[in-house]
């Protein structure tokens, strides 16, 4: 059986959320466009985003960027999860921001965020994925 696709819907507060195209064939396309973009880890080493998650399963969290004060106090949620308990449910958990690599450091001491997290600077991928600008809080979980 085929693994599902992921989910790649934004809800916006204050409108009804308009669900993206589904089916095997949306999903893989929008994965390959994306597979191949870079993202950087906290050294500056870019590492292809589809690598990420190709090989293995994991929970991927976009947020606006790293001076953004909800996205500050949901990562600090994200940084309680116990390794443990992602090791247990074999499950990787990787943030994705919009800064600079040089921020990665300071946002985890921050934060108290000990996960993986990479930056997408240039927005390539946040472009590709239909992800808009914008102090509107997004979800790309269901409901």
């Amino acid at each position: 059986m085929a693994a599902p696709g992921p989910v790649t819907r934004q809800v916006s507060g204050g409108t009804a959320p308009v669900p993206a195209p589904s089916g095997p064939e949306r999903w893989q396309s929008l994965a390959a466009a994306v597979a191949e973009l870079p993202v950087l880890d906290a050294r500056g080493q870019r590492v292809p985003f589809g690598a990420l998650f190709r090989e293995r399963r994991a929970v991927v969290v976009f947020v606006r960027h790293f001076l953004c004060y909800i996205c500050k106090e949901y990562v600090e949620d994200l940084a309680r999860i116990p390794k443990s308990f992602l090791q247990e449910a074999d499950v990787t958990l990787i943030v994705i921001g919009q800064s600079s690599y040089h921020h990665i450091e300071s946002f985890c001491k921050l934060t108290g965020y000990s996960h993986e997290i990479y930056v997408d600077p240039e927005r390539e991928i946040y472009k590709k994925l239909g992800m808009k600008r914008g102090e509107e809080i997004a979800s790309s979980g269901k409901t």
